[in-house]
């Protein structure tokens, strides 16, 4: 059965292209378009698609505001379109604390250049967040009487937008586990994620005391030009401290590191940091096996990794060596992922100690490390 896109847009050029860019693949229907944010919410109610392309900057109303009312009246999933600057990092962030479940950076260079490479990557982001329907078909009948998710409070006391988790799949295949975390003086907590990844990370770091124990590594699955903008973000959100990782750094206590987008990020015995350019031959950059593996080579048995929501089995290698050098790998349980690629990879392996809701991992990380 085809996946049905509405594609919302103000550029007649950019509806057009992406609209024949999609209907390429004989499992993707087109079913409408739109161009601003009120048209978008009338035409999801009206023709209830599968997945909504999303611009942020439209007349009438902008893309953020309609995200937020689509996830209030017709829960569906968004892919965002955003700009590769910081201003459009910015926005992106907004975007997915408002409900968008992935985003694409908006290229028209790269749409003239290298047409396949784009229509390869559009379409595999709509089947993929296509998957996610089955939480988000759920969450209308609910979304009314759904108590609202909590805000995250910053250490200024402000607050950011509430997410409201998706409806979960009545029977996931791999429930949380119960289990106590093994307390441990874990010299390093390791955390990489894909889609849906800002949001969780958001979620679980949020929860982190200030005077947290170990020092953290985040990897992300992001663009250059994003990775400073959510650093800063995460930074005012937590009561840890989070910066962008640079060549040099050294791990400490309460703080967290962001691999830079566009580069691979390692760390030594030593518990200094070292920014590598991006190898081509890579499909991630920054790729969570190449930290979780230097971690392993650095730190034997003494890391605690986390493996978050996100496509694809980037981890899977990282946390086999971590497990080999006797160290502890937690996996994101399947109904609180947006999408359960990265974490299944690691449980059907047999790599995780544990498999934890999104909403407990936070605790437990505290736990474990105390």
């Amino acid at each position: 059965m085809a996946v049905k896109v509405l594609v919302v847009d103000d550029s007649g050029f950019f509806r057009r292209r992406v609209s024949e860019i999609l209907s390429s693949d004989s499992n993707i229907q087109v079913i409408g378009t739109a161009t601003n944010g009120r048209e978008a919410i009338d035409q999801a109610l009206a023709l209830k698609p599968d997945v909504i392309t999303m611009d942020y900057e439209m007349p009438m109303m902008d893309g953020i505001t309609a995200v937020r009312q689509i996830m209030q009246r017709c829960p569906t999933p968004v892919l965002m379109f955003s700009s590769l600057t910081h201003e459009g990092a910015r926005v992106t962030l907004d975007a997915l604390d408002a409900g968008a479940v992935d985003f694409l950076p908006k290229n028209f260079e790269d749409i003239s250049r290298n047409p396949n490479k784009v229509k390869q990557l559009l379409c595999e982001k709509i089947h993929t967040i296509s998957r996610s329907n089955r939480r988000f078909s759920s969450a209308s009948s609910s979304t009314a009487t759904a108590p609202a998710a909590p805000a995250f409070a910053s250490r200024s006391g402000s607050s950011a937008p509430a997410v409201t988790p998706a409806a979960r799949p009545a029977a996931p295949a791999h429930p949380a586990s119960t289990a106590v975390p093994r307390r441990k003086a874990y010299r390093l907590v390791a955390i990489g994620t894909s889609t849906g990844g800002p949001v969780a990370l958001q979620r679980v770091l949020t929860q982190l005391p200030g005077n947290f124990p170990a020092p953290i590594v985040l990897i992300q699955h992001m663009p250059a030009a994003f990775t400073k903008a959510f650093a800063e973000r995460l930074d005012k959100l937590c009561k840890i401290s989070v910066k962008e990782a640079e060549d040099g750094d050294m791990l400490r206590p309460g703080l967290a590191l962001l691999a830079p987008g566009g580069k691979q990020m390692m760390v030594d015995g030593r518990g200094t940091v070292r920014i590598l350019p991006g190898d081509e031959r890579l499909n991630y950059r920054p790729c969570v096996d190449v930290t979780f593996g230097s971690a392993a080579k650095a730190f034997g048995d003494k890391v605690l990794a986390v493996v978050l929501t996100g496509m694809g089995a980037d981890g899977r290698e990282g946390a086999r060596m971590l497990k080999q050098s006797g160290s502890q790998v937690w996996a994101q349980d399947e109904a609180s992922c947006v999408i359960y690629g990265m974490p299944m990879a690691v449980v059907k392996a047999n790599l995780s100690d544990a498999v934890y809701s999104l909403d407990d991992i936070g605790r437990h990380l505290s736990e474990a490390c105390s």
